[in-house]
C-alpha cells in the first residue's frame, strides 16, 4: 500500500495537452468575436444618432445611408437652443430625476431594511404582495391612477410625477437582496449595544450598501430621465415639459426637424453617459453582489 501511495501520477505529454489548449483558445476567440459583434449592434444606433445630429435635415434619411457626415453642421448644437426651450426642458428633467431618485433610493432602502432585518407578523406575505406589483403592467391601472391624481388636483404639476415614482418595488427588492448578505450577528450586536433600528440603518446598513445604492440610483435615474408616457399624461403645460416631451414638439412646430431631434437626443444622452461612466465600478459591483447570500 505504501508503494501505491508513493507512486507518482503518470505524466501527460505536452502533445496530448495541445488540442485542449487550442480548443480553449478557439472558444476564447469566438467569445471575443461574439462580444465584438454584439457591441457593434448596440452602439450602431448611437453612432448613427451622433452622425445625424451633424447633418442637415434633408440628409438624415438619405438612401443609401451616409454613415459619415462629410460636411458637419455644427450649428445644429447652437440652433437647438435658439429654436426651442431646451433650457427649461433640461431643467425640469434634471429636477424630476434628482427628486425621484433621491426619494426612491431612500424609501427603497429603508423599506428593504425592514423586510430583511426586522421581524414582524406577516412580513413575508407583505413582501411578496408588494413585489407582486412588478408583474402588473402600468397600462392596466394608469386610468384610475390618473383619475386619482385629478381628484387630488396634482395633474399638470411636477408633483404628480414625483408622487407616482417616489416609491418602487424594484428598489425594495434589490436592496433587500443586498441586505440579506449582511450577517445578522452584526445587527444583533448593535441592538445589544443599545442602538436603535434607525441608527442601525443609518450607521451600519447604509455605509455597507454603497454599491447596491449606486446601482439603484443609476437604474432609477435612467428610468426617470427617459420616461415619456408619464410626463405625456400629466404634464400639459409647455413650461413643465421634460426633454422627452420637448423633442416630440419638433415634429409639430418645426415640420419634422429630424436633425435637431437627433441633436437633442445626443444632448439628452450625454448626462446619463457621464454618470454611468463615473459610477460604473459601483454599478457592476452592486449588480454582482445583489442576491448573494453571505
Amino acid at each position: 500500500m505504501t508503494t501505491l501511495l508513493q507512486t507518482p501520477p503518470p505524466r501527460v505529454a505536452d502533445d496530448e495537452l495541445q488540442p485542449v489548449r487550442r480548443l480553449s483558445g478557439g472558444r476564447r476567440v469566438l467569445g471575443y468575436l461574439t462580444l465584438g459583434v454584439a457591441a457593434v449592434v448596440v452602439l450602431l444606433p448611437f453612432y448613427w444618432m451622433v452622425m445625424s445630429s451633424l447633418k442637415s435635415n434633408n440628409d438624415v434619411f438619405t438612401v443609401p445611408v451616409q454613415w459619415i457626415a462629410t460636411d458637419p453642421v455644427w450649428s445644429n448644437y447652437l440652433d437647438i437652443w435658439s429654436k426651442s426651450d431646451m433650457t427649461t426642458w433640461l431643467g425640469n428633467t434634471v429636477l424630476l430625476s434628482a427628486v425621484v431618485t433621491l426619494l426612491q433610493v431612500f424609501t427603497g432602502s429603508f423599506a428593504a431594511y425592514g423586510f430583511a432585518k426586522v421581524r414582524f407578523p406577516g412580513r413575508d406575505v407583505l413582501f411578496l404582495a408588494y413585489i407582486g406589483t412588478l408583474a402588473v403592467p402600468w397600462q392596466s391601472y394608469m386610468v384610475p391612477q390618473f383619475v386619482m391624481m385629478s381628484k387630488l388636483q396634482l395633474t399638470d404639476t411636477l408633483w404628480a410625477i414625483v408622487a407616482l415614482q417616489a416609491f418602487g418595488a424594484l428598489g425594495v427588492f434589490l436592496m433587500k437582496q443586498f441586505y440579506e448578505t449582511v450577517p445578522d450577528e452584526l445587527i444583533d450586536a448593535a441592538r445589544i449595544d443599545g442602538m436603535s433600528e434607525y441608527g442601525i440603518y443609518r450607521r451600519i446598513m447604509l455605509p455597507l450598501s454603497v454599491p447596491a445604492l449606486a446601482s439603484l440610483t443609476l437604474i432609477t435615474l435612467v428610468t426617470t430621465w427617459n420616461d415619456y408616457l408619464g410626463p405625456l399624461l400629466y404634464l400639459r403645460s409647455p413650461d413643465l415639459w421634460t426633454i422627452q416631451l420637448g423633442l416630440k414638439s419638433f415634429i409639430n412646430q418645426y415640420n419634422a426637424e429630424y436633425a435637431l431631434i437627433m441633436t437633442g437626443s445626443v444632448l439628452s444622452v450625454l448626462p446619463i453617459l457621464v454618470i454611468f461612466l463615473a459610477g460604473q465600478r459601483y454599478f457592476v459591483e452592486g449588480i454582482a453582489t445583489t442576491g448573494l447570500k453571505g
